[in-house]
């Protein structure tokens, strides 16, 4: 029996819809039927950069659905549940995974996705094939059950969501802190606004391109104070002139606890981190591959720190899971985009080109 995936080949740079053979659990493992997949805006980028370590394969690192088949070993998942798919692969032993750092260990990759360590990696070589498709086939273990109360679409983007968890973490926020949030118009500048009163955060200044696409994103946060800046409404000059700083100081004269970073490229990302306060921390994770024009000695003065994060950890996502299934956090407004599987090629040009407002985009096989 087949099924349609959407595949990454060797030497191209896009996707192509095939009929490949439905998976076969082994042992040990799931197999989900894919109700809801997420896309990421950064896949295609990392695609282009060659950490697809093994094509031909199935991209989609965010899935969820029900459970059509488990191995003859597997005790704790059943036909028939609702779940989601964990995608980070990891040893499960290391110094790294063993305290709530799964991101760093050398086995470290996602289903579906990218890899980024130079060693071997035998589960990500078995389980690379990802879940922009009918069917996925996934370890036992990164099975999550579903809250009843948790839609499939909202437990395909849990990962994300999860993702503003771990940066907000490595802010290590003081109570009523003041948070500046760049890219806060995108998936993670969106998941972190939601999350901010469960912070504890006070008062966020939002940063992105465009007034207008802010508007909708700053009545996002409940209780929390937001204030926006617009990069498009600086002087013409910000870049070389330090107007972000500026405008940010303008607004924070202390300076910010805390950026939660999402900026992909430019000189943002270190404008933003000279409106920190003393002793403040810039969390990245927005793969920015601009040199940071912050200096040591600033860093010393100011006892300023800079923490790079590319992923969260299990715990995280269970954290997202109990505040879903809970009630205390609803985020099925942040799903502003459905496609269909065989629409994969549309959805993923209008995530690279957002000519509309995108926070949250999945894909329904």
């Amino acid at each position: 029996m087949t099924m349609l995936a959407a595949r990454a080949h060797q030497g191209s740079h896009s996707l192509t819809l095939e009929r490949v053979p439905i998976p076969e659990p082994g042992p040990l493992d799931v197999v989900v039927k894919v109700v809801s997949a997420g896309l990421a805006p950064g896949m295609m980028t990392l695609l282009k950069r060659g950490a697809f370590k093994h094509l031909p394969t199935t991209l989609g690192h965010e899935a969820a659905g029900t459970v059509a088949a488990v191995g003859d070993q597997v005790t704790d998942v059943a036909v028939g549940d609702r779940v989601r798919v964990h995608p980070n692969l990891n040893c499960r032993t290391c110094d790294y995974c063993r305290t709530d750092r799964d991101m760093m260990c050398a086995q470290q990759a996602m289903i579906g996705h990218a890899a980024f360590s130079a060693a071997p990696m035998p589960l990500y070589e078995r389980y690379h094939d990802g879940g922009l498709a009918e069917y996925v086939r996934v370890p036992h273990w990164l099975i999550d059950q579903l809250p009843a109360s948790v839609s499939f679409d909202v437990a395909a983007k849990v990962h994300d969501l999860a993702n503003a968890v771990r940066i907000l973490k490595c802010a290590q926020l003081p109570l009523g802190a003041t948070v500046v949030t760049t890219a806060a118009t995108g998936t993670m500048g969106t998941a972190t606004v939601k999350l901010a009163e469960h912070f504890g955060i006070s008062r966020l200044v939002l940063v992105a391109r465009s007034a207008d696409r802010l508007e909708p994103v700053a009545r996002l946060a409940g209780s929390v104070a937001v204030e926006t800046v617009a990069l498009d409404e600086l002087p013409d000059d910000w870049e070389s002139t330090g107007g972000l700083t500026r405008r940010l100081r303008e607004l924070v004269p202390a300076g910010a606890d805390a950026v939660a970073d999402f900026i992909p490229t430019g000189v943002a990302t270190a404008q933003a981190m000279g409106a920190l306060r003393t002793g403040g921390v810039l969390a990245h994770m927005g793969g920015n591959a601009t040199p940071l024009a912050v200096s040591p000695s600033a860093l010393m003065v100011n006892c300023w720190r800079f923490v790079g994060t590319r992923a969260c950890t299990r715990s995280d996502a269970e954290q997202v899971l109990a505040l879903l299934g809970s009630g205390a956090l609803t985020v099925d407004e942040l799903i502003t985009q459905r496609f269909a599987l065989a629409d994969v090629a549309t959805a993923v040009d209008a995530m690279i080109n957002r000519k509309e407002p995108m926070w949250m985009t999945v894909v329904n096989p």
